[in-house]
């Protein structure tokens, strides 16, 4: 699978540019598994807009592992992160440029460029407002390492708090300048290798259209306590800076929390060191599949006492229904029958009385009539004409006589009585009013109904084939989640001696570290991952937060954080006073693992030890005013060697001090990572 992975990436970079892709640019790959809807084009749309780089269609087309549907992906130094874009309306709404929903669904390794490693930059810069002492603070941040230095009491801890905020921190009116309506903080940050909080940022619709791969996060706070916050302009919860500050800032101090303490981050740095990114997505989407399935059961399975009650009224009802045989359809019929029955008796009293009218009276007149004309034995053509006339009328009486007689007598040849029809119709309305349907709609009526207890009997059949569906989700997951633990436990013993190494190298001479894996079924996999310490073999091994003090804790979270940097996208590390209790050679020691570690990801240190203070990169001083103020201001080359000696020598800062500070700023210049 890592191969095949690696073969995507090269068909991906390489569709696009005939030339090796640079490190931190941005591509869209687009594939056709399936064929793309013209929303998925006007998602991509959406992308280019923000930076992303379109390749061809068929770019990913037929590569092994595949992604399958339109993805876009953020390059790293050293691996491509996959996104799946999510259902999202895709035009612009006002004031907004339109973006894109997504979520992280692959990491892969890209193959190895013969490049200079990057220095990743995540802090950027923050922008303090009104906050406890600072009026106004601006500061820039830069690669690599950076530290962070003052007498005691100045103010150091302001940029740890000040940043807490600024990533979801509850507000604290104590922490506002008194005297102020409120306080403003802001941090930008590049994100252009942390897939994590590209993802947010896409669920937020908040990518910046200006600056590829940039995040501006702010959080204004009133004096009253309430707060709003922003990233890139786009207005959010706290709750949502929490999660977008986890992949881009990890605080180490002595009572702040450690990304490195959490069982599922512990996790993802054994799965970075030694596991295919590829196979821990499978396993999370088939960890997905296997979920929905089985939730699809059961709710069909839940519905099956239902099913059987609505199956075993319909067969009633249709059966009832059945019972009125022909007359089902034939209400109108039948209703036009019980009006003509219901009115017999009035009927055949005119309609005889009208026959014998015929039958005596106009026909014994027409018949006088006659006579009268013969009578005149007058030939005048009038007359002729007048005794043909009655004549007709004569046949014609006879005629409508012999129609009523005969309509007279289809009463007494009727099959049925009106009690009959009368109960034939009652029992089409009795059934209608129970069915709550118009009794001439019944036939339609039955016909709905067979189409509901055939539809019930699909119902059963989809149960079995959701029972296949949930036993072959279930394999899947299973066979994939096996793999990736034999991944994992034969990754863990390297990665515990590493990290042993490098604990040792930090002055923890007998501690150790242990891979401890526990049955834990999740999308991550079978197991839960804890790392186990061991700071003295006399004593029992436990958590790394149960058994370690906190300088421990910060200088083995260090050790994990430096064999991790060899595989993983690490956030901007702060660490606030590591250095306590060490000094010396010790803290020399530390300075080079926080300088080592500074090349594979951004470090900020706030230290007491002019040891680690000559290695960094940076160097900044917290002062105060007159009016006891709060300003953090970068130093020059003689302000750093003003502050060493200070850091040495104490308040008094002789020549010899400087002299000695010059010289170990020289020594960490040119110092080996």
């Amino acid at each position: 699978m890592a191969c095949s992975s690696n073969a995507t990436v090269c068909a991906a970079t390489g569709a696009a540019t005939s030339s090796p892709m640079q490190q931190g640019s941005k591509v869209l790959v687009m594939s056709t598994h399936p064929p793309m809807r013209t929303r998925k084009h006007a998602n991509c749309r959406s992308l280019a807009q923000v930076g992303f780089r379109r390749l061809s269609d068929s770019a990913m087309d037929g590569q092994e592992g595949g992604l399958g549907g339109t993805a876009f992906c953020s390059l790293g130094a050293d691996r491509a992160h996959f996104f799946r874009p999510r259902s999202a309306p895709c035009g612009a709404r006002k004031g907004r440029m339109p973006s894109l929903q997504a979520r992280l669904c692959r990491s892969l390794p890209l193959p190895h460029q013969a490049t200079a490693p990057r220095r990743f930059l995540v802090l950027k810069a923050l922008t303090v407002r009104n906050f406890v002492l600072v009026d106004r603070l601006d500061i820039e941040f830069g690669p690599g390492l950076t530290v962070i230095t003052g007498e005691s009491g100045a103010g150091k801890s302001i940029l740890l708090d000040a940043l807490s905020l600024v990533l979801g921190a509850r507000v604290q009116r104590s922490k506002i300048r008194p005297g102020t309506t409120g306080c403003d903080v802001s941090a930008e940050f590049d994100v252009s290798a942390q897939p994590q909080a590209l993802a947010v940022l896409g669920e937020q619709e908040a990518f910046d259209t200006e600056s590829e791969g940039n995040c501006l996060v702010r959080r204004a706070a009133s004096a009253e306590g309430r707060s709003r916050a922003f990233v890139n302009g786009a207005a959010v919860t706290a709750a949502v800076l929490a999660r977008l500050a986890e992949p881009l800032i990890d605080i180490h101090g002595q009572d702040q929390h450690r990304l490195v303490m959490r069982p599922d981050q512990q996790r993802r740095l054994l799965d970075d060191f030694g596991a295919d990114a590829a196979l821990a997505a499978a396993v999370a989407d088939a960890h997905r599949r296997r979920t929905e399935a089985a939730a699809q059961l059961e709710a069909a399975r839940a519905d099956a006492q239902r099913r059987q009650e609505r199956r075993t009224l319909l067969a009633y009802q249709t059966e009832e229904l059945g019972a009125l045989g022909e007359d089902l359809g034939r209400f109108d019929e039948i209703a036009a029958t019980h009006r003509r029955l219901s009115r017999a008796q009035e009927i055949v009293a005119a309609i005889g009385a009208a026959t014998t009218e015929i039958q005596d009276d106009l026909g014994s007149r027409a018949s006088h009539i006659l006579r009268a004309i013969e009578d005149a034995q007058d030939p005048h053509e009038n007359l002729a004409r007048a005794s043909e006339l009655m004549n007709s009328v004569q046949v014609f009486l006879e005629e409508a006589g012999d129609e009523l007689r005969r309509y007279l007598d289809s009463f007494d040849a009727a099959d049925e009585t009106l009690a009959d029809v009368d109960a034939r119709l009652s029992a089409l309305h009795d059934v209608a009013r129970r069915h709550r349907v118009p009794p001439a709609t019944l036939a339609e009526h039955l016909a709905a109904l067979n189409e509901e207890l055939k539809e019930l009997a699909d119902e059963d059949t989809r149960v079995v084939a959701l029972e296949a569906e949930a036993r072959d989700a279930a394999t899947g997951f299973g066979q994939l989640a096996e793999q990736l633990s034999g991944q994992r436990r034969e990754a863990a013993v390297p990665f515990a001696a590493k990290v042993t190494e490098a604990i040792r190298e930090l002055g923890l001479s007998e501690a150790s570290l242990e891979v401890r894996f526990s049955p834990a079924e999740s999308a991550a996999g079978l197991e839960s991952v804890d790392y186990i310490i061991a700071t003295n073999p006399k004593y029992p091994a436990g958590r790394l937060g149960d058994i370690a003090s906190g300088g421990e804790i910060s200088r083995i979270s260090l050790a994990i954080q430096l064999v991790a940097a060899e595989h993983s996208a690490l956030p901007c590390m702060i660490l606030d006073e590591a250095d306590v209790g060490v000094g010396g050679t010790s803290a020399d020691v530390l300075g080079r693992v926080l300088r080592r570690l500074s090349r594979s990801g951004q470090v900020i240190a706030i230290t007491h030890a002019p040891q680690i203070a000559a290695l960094a990169d940076a160097h900044m001083k917290v002062v105060r005013n007159d009016d006891q103020d709060v300003a953090i201001v970068p130093l020059d080359e003689d302000g750093r060697v003003g502050e060493l000696a200070r850091m040495l020598g104490g308040r008094t800062v002789t020549e010899e001090s400087r002299s000695y500070a010059a010289t170990l700023l020289r020594e960490g210049r040119g110092a080996s990572d």
